[in-house]
């Protein structure tokens, strides 16, 4: 397939990797329409900061709505969805909203997708439905581990993708990107966290536990993934992650960045920022065979050059952020 010309449709075009996905489709001449999140005030969230706002179609509406998610899937040739609440320490204190969002949503998603007869449907897992990991690299046949509301909601909403699948034919992937960070991520996320609180002249950087290991990916890594996955025949009917194959620990982490921005920093374990000890993911090395198998993708960027974009992006937008407050 090619996207040329194709009418996209991206739910979570207006979070952090769905307004990258949306600057990176439009830049290869799709026709893209974005969901972004119904609010009282019409901010579309990132999509206010993209370069091509002028040349895609904003709707505004909820994807637990099943009929205005019927409506907007209509005439439309492919279907990126992203649309989802991903924060883990929010979905112990209001697992609900990640039933209706991840769950309800992918529902309202993949019925819709049939109804309408469209072409590819491509959903977003993540590699938190692995949980911690028996055996590395973790490969697609990796068992699936509920060890948060957040990640059951997504354990959930991928079985339901897939049974669509099975049962219908959607012609569906399931894409499962490892930890993705760049510019406009939230700063609920480790990478920003660390970031913000550097930048705001902390030389105690609070932080939860520092021993998980994680397999980073730069944004733009994650958007080719999907891209790459979306025109190829190949990937119809499977998972398949996105991943660099490399980790690195998150007080490792901490410190190259310490290193970048103050090297007089030191961390801080805070005891709210850590996960219940059975619900903490301690290591995510993710395999990256399949995707290279079925379509030829490779990460472009190191982890230190992911990181130098990224922090040269916080220097110019820290005003948007709120070191001050744990924000989960």
């Amino acid at each position: 397939m090619n996207l040329k010309n194709k009418t996209i449709l991206i739910t979570g075009a207006d979070g952090f990797i769905g307004s990258h996905l949306t600057e990176m489709l439009v830049k290869k001449g799709a026709k893209v329409k974005v969901l972004s999140l119904y609010n009282a005030f019409n901010f579309w969230g990132w999509l206010e900061d993209v370069d091509c706002l002028n040349e895609i179609e904003v709707v505004t509406g909820d994807i637990r709505d099943a009929h205005l998610v019927k409506k907007i899937t209509e005439n439309v040739d492919v279907i990126f969805h992203l649309a989802a609440l991903i924060a883990i320490p929010y979905s112990y204190v209001a697992p609900d909203c990640y039933v209706q969002t991840n769950i309800t949503g992918t529902l309202n998603i993949v019925q819709a997708a049939l109804e309408n007869k469209v072409e590819r449907v491509l959903h977003t897992s993540t590699s938190e439905v692995y949980g911690t990991a028996k055996y590395v690299p973790i490969d697609e046949s990796h068992p699936l581990q509920p060890q948060s509301p957040y990640s059951a909601s997504k354990i959930s909403a991928d079985a339901m993708a897939r049974s669509f699948y099975n049962s219908f034919q959607l012609p569906l992937t399931i894409v499962r990107p490892f930890n993705t960070y760049g510019p406009r991520q939230s700063a609920r996320a480790v990478i920003p966290t660390i970031i913000t609180q550097l930048l705001s002249g902390k030389e105690e950087i609070k932080l939860g536990s520092l021993s998980p290991t994680r397999d980073f990916n730069y944004v733009k890594d994650v958007c080719r993934g999907f891209c790459e996955i979306a025109i190829s025949d190949r990937t119809i009917g499977e998972e398949i992650n996105i991943a660099t194959g490399q980790e690195i620990s998150i007080g490792q982490l901490a410190q190259e960045l310490i290193q970048m921005i103050n090297p007089r920093a030191k961390t801080v374990v805070d005891k709210e920022r850590t996960r219940p000890e059975n619900s903490e993911v301690y290591r995510l090395l993710g395999s990256n065979e399949k995707i290279k198998k079925l379509t030829g993708w490779e990460p472009k960027y190191s982890l230190k050059q992911g990181l130098a974009e990224t922090i040269e992006w916080f220097k110019n937008n820290l005003d948007r952020y709120k070191a001050n407050i744990y924000n989960i």
